[in-house]
């Protein structure tokens, strides 16, 4: 009879950050027997492809390992330090098309593999897309421009130097030639002058108005004015506080948005939603300090914990809990419920 095999985390993708090759990715997953128990300090045979553009898409890197389990039937490697079959990490072109990870498990240690999981790279690993910034291929040539169509095109040498005799004194070596003469300037600020009219036809004289008109008209005419002032200043006024929608919006704060790999809530975010103001976090740290803490609470059962998606994480967490019982600090489950291992915010 043929021994199935389950994976119990399909999959935990993050990129490292790093300065220097080797460029690598971590990858942990649990692995279970079709009776649901965990496969313990074990050695498994993986291949690990890396596809580009769709799920069944042509591999771009290959490679092969032989992991161990841990007692708790978890296994962990890094991605890009193993054996090629085929391709180059270091040369994947993230930034062209979607990519998708493909894993290939045999528990027992061989090339047998019985289980097989592709998902796509939702996120591109930015460290290293950032890697392609290191190299620039290519020469960059200068070429200064001509400019033919100005009139600073014609001017020679000989016109330069010319110019430089214009110091505003007379030192004999200056082309005059095109320079109007004393006499003629004096011609010309002569016609200029003559042209101008005599200063009596601009002056115009006011008479000041004789008050013999009924008092009341001289106060309608008054309120009338004062009226009409009024109105001149109310709509300056009303200019002057006229606030625009562009001055309403620099006002308005901004609303802080995330990226994944950004710290927030005590930890690491992994995930956030299309408009980048929500997401999920995850401890920087182990919360059970490093004793390898249990998966199970003294008794192997079925859980029922099998929600998929972002947000599945804390159902299952639930599930495992009522099925397990209340004594939290014995196993996983527990210790991340009460400890909130991970955050939405």
């Amino acid at each position: 009879m043929r021994i199935m095999f389950t994976l119990a985390a399909a999959l935990l993708i993050t990129t490292i950050v790093f300065s220097q090759s080797p460029e690598k990715m971590s990858y942990q997953a649990i692995i279970r027997n079709s009776n649901n128990e965990l496969v313990k300090n074990q050695p498994i045979g993986m291949q690990i492809s890396i596809l580009k553009g769709t799920a069944d898409g042509t591999p771009v890197y290959e490679e092969m390992q032989t992991p161990t389990t841990n007692a708790n039937g978890l296994v962990s490697i890094a991605i890009g330090v193993g054996g090629v079959v085929s391709g180059s990490f270091a040369t994947i072109d993230w930034a062209n098309g979607s990519y998708f990870f493909k894993t290939e498990i045999d528990p027992t240690g061989g090339t047998s593999y019985t289980i097989i999981a592709t998902s796509q790279l939702l996120s591109v690993p930015y460290a290293l897309h950032a890697k392609t910034a290191e190299t620039i291929t290519g020469t960059i040539t200068e070429t200064d421009p001509v400019y033919t169509a100005s009139n600073a095109a014609n001017i020679t040498a000989t016109d330069i130097t010319n110019l430089g005799y214009l110091s505003g004194t007379n030192t004999g070596n200056q082309d005059l030639s095109t320079l109007a003469t004393k006499a003629a300037l004096s011609d010309s600020i002569a016609r200029v002058s003559s042209e101008i009219p005599g200063i009596s036809s601009l002056l115009s004289y006011e008479t000041d108005p004789v008050w013999n008109a009924d008092s009341s008209v001289v106060r309608a005419e008054v309120r009338t004015e004062i009226s009409d002032s009024l109105s001149t200043l109310n709509a300056a006024i009303s200019t002057a506080l006229e606030i625009t929608a562009s001055q309403i919006r620099t006002d308005i704060p901004k609303i802080k948005t995330y990226s994944v790999g950004d710290f927030a809530q005590g930890g690491v975010i992994f995930w956030v939603d299309e408009i980048g103001q929500h997401g999920l976090a995850c401890a920087i740290e182990d919360l059970d300090g490093g004793s390898g803490i249990q998966w199970y609470n003294g008794s192997y059962t079925t859980t029922s914990a099998e929600d998929n998606g972002v947000y599945a994480g804390d159902m299952n967490t639930r599930l495992i809990i009522v099925n397990q019982g209340a004594n939290l600090s014995n196993y996983a489950a527990g210790i991340c419920s009460a400890g909130k291992k991970s955050s939405f915010f």
